[in-house]
C-alpha cells in the first residue's frame, strides 16, 4: 500500500475514532481514580464504625472490584462497543459461579454476621458448630478453635450460625455445679459446715452472689447436696478440681460416708433328693 494512502487512512481513523477514543481513556483514568477514593471512604467508615479488620478489606476489595467493572463497561460504551450482551455474559457467569460455589457463598454470608455480631471474639472458649475450644481466629469463610486437648478445629461458619453458640467466656463470673452425697446416717448439718468451710477458705470463690448448699435429693444409696460457689470465669476448672478433693478428704477425716452404688447378692442353697 502506497504510504500516502496509509497515512491517509489513519488520519482519517483518529479523525473518526479519536475523540471516542480520548473520551474512553479519560473515563478509564478518571473512573479509576474516582473508584480508588470511594473504596477509601468506604474502608474508613467502616473502620470508624468499629468493623472486624478482615472485613473491612473484604469490603473493600469487593466495592473496589465492582467500581472498576463498572469503569471499564463505561469506556467500552465510550467506543461505541454494545455492552448489552457483555453485561449479560458477566450476569451469567456470575450465576454460574453463584450456583457452583453456594456452600463457599453460605459460608463466606455466616461469617460476615459472626463478624459483624461478634458472639464471640478470640481468646473465647465457645462450644460452636458441635466443636468446643477456644477460637483462635475468625475468617471471612471458616473460623479456627483449639480444643482443649491443643487440638486445631477448623469449622465453616454457615455450620457454626446453623446451631446454638455457647460462649463460656462471655461473662466474667460462672457459677461451678458440684453434687456430693453423704449416707443416710451421717449428719446432715455437719456435712454442710464441712462444705462451707472449704468454700470459705477459697480466696477465688465470690461473696456474692452467695454461695448455695443445699439437700437436693434423697437418693437411692444417698443424701445429695448441690453446692454452687460462684468464681471468675478463668477460675472455673480450677475451684471445681480443687474443691471436689478437698470435699473428700475432709469427709473422710471427720467419719463423713460418700455411698457409692452397690449390690447385695443373696445365695440360696437347693438342696436335691438323690436315689438310695
Amino acid at each position: 500500500m502506497d504510504p500516502e494512502a496509509l497515512i491517509e487512512k489513519l488520519q482519517e481513523a483518529l479523525i473518526g475514532y479519536g475523540p471516542s477514543l480520548i473520551g474512553a481513556i479519560a473515563t478509564l483514568v478518571i473512573g479509576f481514580f474516582v473508584a480508588k477514593i470511594i473504596t477509601g471512604l468506604i474502608r474508613r467508615a467502616l473502620v470508624r464504625a468499629g468493623i472486624d479488620e478482615t472485613l473491612v478489606k473484604f469490603a473493600g476489595n469487593i466495592v473496589q472490584m465492582a467500581l472498576m467493572v463498572m469503569v471499564a463497561i463505561a469506556g467500552l460504551e465510550q467506543l461505541g462497543v454494545n455492552t448489552t450482551s457483555f453485561a449479560a455474559v458477566l450476569a451469567a457467569a456470575g450465576l454460574a459461579v453463584g450456583l457452583a460455589f453456594q456452600d463457599s457463598l453460605s459460608n463466606f454470608a455466616s461469617g460476615v454476621l459472626v463478624i459483624i455480631f461478634r458472639p464471640f471474639s478470640v481468646g473465647d472458649f465457645v462450644e460452636a458448630g458441635g466443636v468446643s475450644g477456644i477460637v483462635e481466629e475468625v475468617q471471612i469463610f471458616t473460623t479456627v478453635l483449639r480444643t482443649p486437648d491443643n487440638k486445631r478445629v477448623i469449622v465453616g461458619n454457615s455450620q457454626i450460625t446453623a446451631d446454638a453458640i455457647t460462649n463460656y467466656s462471655a461473662n466474667d463470673t460462672r457459677r461451678v455445679d458440684m453434687v456430693f452425697g453423704i449416707g443416710y446416717t451421717d449428719d446432715i448439718a455437719k456435712a454442710r459446715q464441712i462444705i462451707a468451710g472449704i468454700l470459705e477458705a477459697d480466696e477465688r470463690v465470690l461473696a456474692e452472689p452467695a454461695v448455695t448448699i443445699a439437700v437436693n435429693e434423697l437418693a437411692d444409696s444417698s443424701v445429695n447436696f448441690v453446692v454452687r460457689p460462684w468464681v471468675a470465669t478463668p477460675d472455673y476448672w480450677d475451684v471445681h478440681f480443687a474443691v471436689t478433693e478437698k470435699v473428700k478428704l475432709a469427709f473422710d477425716a471427720a467419719g463423713v460416708s460418700i455411698p457409692f452404688p452397690q449390690t447385695d447378692v443373696h445365695l440360696h442353697a437347693i438342696g436335691s433328693d438323690t436315689a438310695a
